[in-house]
């Protein structure tokens, strides 16, 4: 069978559904990649992938631009005929869920991991795209043969109280999943006396907390407290509330944090650092720094947001939770691990032991499979469950 994977990015397919692809070829299945141009793309060959270029702007207002992309769509899936169509994120989802209907594709999955920036962000120009946004999703989300994937539930208390899905067409599958076997704790970490090391690593957007983490950086260096602040990702230019980065550069030039951009081998930086902190009041699926911090043994700072209480379910537990838009607390808390170096490591441990339980990818590709099955019907699907996932 054919799956075309869709997705604003091919960052995003390579870094967060390369391994449930890789799991479909396993069984003898074609997959085939699909999102706006980038620099990812290119890897998917060395996979065995083919990667297919819509020209698509994220935040494009432009309704004959807009028009445009949807017919191109609509060809190349004509073209393509695949079995099944797996959208991710907000705007593919819509576009191509009624692009996969003027095309007759059989089956199609709707992934929304968090609700976005027109959700997120107050300002005039998202309260204004809400309405059309909700009304494009309801009447795209509504095929007999389409599911929607969600990563937590409120994110599915949302959709059903404003009656965008009807609730028997949603799925919740916890995160993206991480490769619990790639992202592990070290054979030894400093620890003890060593200086503390906190990281936040993710698309830096105002809403998650990057600002938060900033000033905290400042209160405890004002303390005279000698915690290392690290700061991971790039600015997404695709979102309106990126961090510019002359502000980024600004910050690192004052010695505030120490600013890594993009960083290709994560589980090596991880193994580095202490904490994994991500204040964040954006509307998360579930977070992938997090997870993969959790899987490394981090001890995790986060808020009790949607997806993000999803990895900190009991504060003091399996992590601490802040306040949103709170520095104060923030410091706090990193103040707290500093001077509880076993705190610190039983936090860790019990992060580890959850990613572990709930959020190992091989439990996130089955549950896929299983949502593939459940539109395409277990006989069209030979051989997909043969192997034991665990």
């Amino acid at each position: 069978m054919k799956f075309v994977f869709f997705a604003n990015t091919d960052w995003y397919l390579y870094n967060f559904r390369l391994s449930t692809a890789q799991r479909l070829q396993a069984e003898g299945h074609e997959v085939v990649m699909l999102s706006p141009p980038g620099e990812f793309g290119v890897r998917f060959a060395a996979h065995g992938f083919r990667w297919l270029v819509l020209p698509m702007d994220r935040a494009s207002l432009n309704p004959w631009r807009e028009a445009l992309t949807l017919r191109r769509l609509v060809r190349l899936l004509e073209r393509e005929r695949p079995d099944l169509l797996h959208n991710f994120t907000v705007k593919c989802a819509v576009y191509g869920a009624l692009a996969a209907r003027a095309a007759r594709v059989p089956a199609v999955v709707n992934a929304v991991a968090g609700m976005g920036y027109v959700f997120t962000c107050n300002r005039p120009k998202a309260r204004l795209l809400r309405p059309l946004v909700g009304t494009l999703m309801r009447i795209a989300f509504d095929g007999r043969r389409s599911l929607l994937v969600l990563q937590n539930p409120d994110d599915a208390e949302v959709f059903v109280r404003s009656r965008t899905v009807a609730p028997g067409r949603i799925r919740v599958i916890r995160s993206s999943g991480v490769d619990t076997a790639r992202f592990q704790p070290p054979a030894t970490r400093l620890g003890g006396a060593a200086r503390l090391r906190v990281l936040l690593a993710a698309r830096l957007l105002w809403e998650k907390g990057v600002g938060e983490f900033v000033e905290a950086a400042r209160l405890l260096a004002a303390e005279g407290r000698e915690v290392e602040f690290l700061l991971a990702g790039t600015p997404d230019p695709g979102n309106p509330r990126a961090v510019a980065e002359a502000q980024v550069r600004q910050w690192a030039g004052e010695g505030v944090v120490r600013w890594l951009g993009h960083v290709e081998d994560m589980p090596a930086l991880l193994a580095r650092v202490d904490a994994m902190a991500l204040p964040s009041y954006y509307c998360e699926g579930v977070p992938k720094c997090l997870i993969e911090g959790a899987a490394c043994g981090l001890a995790i700072i986060t808020t009790g947001r949607p997806g993000c209480r999803e990895v900190v379910a009991q504060d003091g537990i399996d992590g601490l939770r802040v306040p949103p838009r709170d520095a104060r607390a923030l410091a706090d808390c990193i103040a707290r691990l500093d001077d509880d170096r076993e705190l610190l490591r039983r936090l860790g441990c019990r992060a580890r032991q959850k990613a572990l339980e709930e959020f190992d990818e091989r439990l996130v590709i089955q549950r896929t499979i299983e949502v593939y099955e459940e539109l395409l019907k277990a006989e069209a699907l030979p051989g997909v469950l043969a192997r034991p996932v665990l």
